[in-house]
This record gives C-alpha cells, sequence and structure tokens, in this order.
C-alpha cells in the first residue's frame, strides 16, 4: 500500500529541528540508515527545486570532490530503499535524472520548519507555539557546513522567541514562565542581556536581594569577559528596581512578624 493524497501522489510529514523524522501520510516511518540519507533528503527537502548532483554532493562531502558522487549515489540509494520500506514508490517521491535530482512538487505535506515560521510571524499563533514546535536546532545531529547558515538563522529565530515569551509572561506576571523562557535563552547564548534582565525583575519580584545582585553581577562578567562592555542603563534600571522591591518586601515581611510580638508582649505585661 503506498502512502498517498487524493491526487494520488505520495507525501510526507518532515521535521527537520532536531532530530530528522520523516512519516509518511500512511503513518510509517520512513527509517533513513545512516547520516548520508537522512543529509541528501535534509538538502531536498530545504531547496524544494531541482539542483545538479555535482552541486548537492558539494554541499555535503566538500572535502572529497573528486569522490563526491559516490556518498551522493549511497545516499540515495538508502533513501530510495527506505521509502520502499515505508510503503511509498520512490518515483513518485523522488525527481532525478543523469544530471539533477529534487523532491517532486508537493511531496512534502508538512514540514516543522514552516510550522515554526509561520507561527513566529503570526500573532495568533504566538511565540509559545514557535517554541513548542522548535525541536531542537535543525538537523542538529548532522555536521555537514552546508546547514550551518541555516541553522543560525532558525536558532536566532527561536532566540527572539523565548526572549518575546519571556518578557510577555513577566509582564503578564507569570514569573515561573517568564524565568523559565529567559533560564532556557540564557543557557543557548549567555550574552542575551535581556534574558538576564528578566531573571534580575523575577528575583526582585520573589527572590531575595543575594539573587538580584549575583544575577546582576553574573552579566557584569560575562560582557566584561566576552565583549569588554558594561550592562544597559536598562538593565541597570531593571537591577535598581529589584533591589528596591527586595527591601520593600523584606520592611512589609519585618512589619508583619513584629505585630504578634506586639501583642503578646502586651499579653504578658497585663498578666
Amino acid at each position: 500500500m503506498s502512502a498517498r493524497d487524493g491526487s494520488g501522489d505520495p507525501r510526507l510529514d518532515v521535521s527537520l529541528l532536531g532530530r530528522c523524522v520523516v512519516l509518511a501520510t500512511n503513518g510509517r516511518e520512513v527509517r533513513l540508515p545512516g547520516r548520508h540519507a537522512q543529509a541528501l533528503l535534509a538538502v531536498l527537502v530545504i531547496a524544494r527545486r531541482p539542483r545538479t548532483r555535482e552541486a548537492i554532493a558539494v554541499d555535503l562531502w566538500p572535502e572529497a570532490l573528486h569522490l563526491s558522487t559516490g556518498p551522493l549515489r549511497q545516499a540515495l540509494y538508502q533513501l530510495r530503499q527506505a521509502l520502499t520500506a515505508a510503503g511509498l514508490d520512490p518515483d513518485g517521491v523522488l525527481e532525478s535524472d543523469a544530471e539533477s535530482l529534487a523532491l517532486r512538487s508537493g511531496a512534502v505535506a508538512t514540514l516543522d520548519i514552516e510550522r515554526f515560521e509561520a507561527c513566529i510571524a503570526d500573532p495568533g499563533c504566538g511565540a509559545a507555539e514557535a517554541i513548542r514546535v522548535y525541536g531542537g536546532d535543525l538537523v542538529e545531529g548532522l555536521g555537514h557546513e552546508c546547514f550551518v547558515a541555516e541553522r543560525e538563522r532558525l536558532a536566532d529565530r527561536y532566540e527572539d522567541a523565548l526572549a518575546d515569551l519571556a518578557a510577555q509572561r513577566l509582564a503578564e506576571g507569570d514569573l515561573a514562565s517568564a524565568r523559565t523562557m529567559a533560564e532556557r535563552l540564557v543557557v543557548r547564548d549567555p550574552l542575551r542581556e535581556e534574558a538576564h534582565a528578566i531573571l534580575i525583575a523575577v528575583h526582585g519580584l520573589v527572590g531575595s536581594r543575594s539573587q538580584v545582585v549575583r544575577q546582576y553581577r553574573r552579566v557584569r562578567e560575562i560582557l566584561a569577559r566576552e565583549l569588554g562592555e558594561v550592562p544597559l542603563p536598562e538593565t541597570d534600571a531593571v537591577y535598581r528596581r529589584a533591589m528596591d522591591s527586595t527591601v520593600r518586601r523584606s520592611m512589609h515581611k519585618a512589619t508583619e512578624t513584629e505585630r504578634p510580638l506586639g501583642v503578646e508582649l502586651k499579653v504578658v505585661a497585663r498578666g
């Protein structure tokens, strides 16, 4: 049984963010046996147009120009075998001749990259859904140089979404979510100063003065070491407000603690 849509053409649901996963519309996984086959499929999915076999081979294996057609033939054989094993007609998915290679028009039913970018662009979908769709950096298990620029572009958009959602959650008062998003961003890129500022603000609202100071010192040290710069005025302003917040909260707690103590002392005095 072939996995086909209403037009009779095989269709694929492709995920390239994180691990490369390909599902046929019959529900069966297209199990690509090695990195060569995964890389070839990823290149074809991203390009979505016919390219010469030589150009594809040079992109994927630039270090072995005179031998590059060998890995390409092996990868194409593995890809065709995997499609067949999933109940697909390889010639219904691949458009190939002696010179060029491509996926047929409409062979990809869904692609997680497209869903991710659509959510970024559509306020009705939003940053939260974009972050959920982003399963990891583009084909993160593949070290081919040809993926680097697109991987970095998508990673930048993901990190911007984390920053936007962290700021939104902070404004809404969802401090736990704001902290989670900001921490995820700092782990990915310690130089994202706005994420440090959000963490400083969160600590100011629910944490201790030492946590505020520690986060501020951390961003100062990172910026000085990596860029030779000091925090932006906006970050300094967030730090001052956070310190004021911890002081006010501490004074309020002290006042609340003193009241029952005063009542108790009056009772003792009357006794």
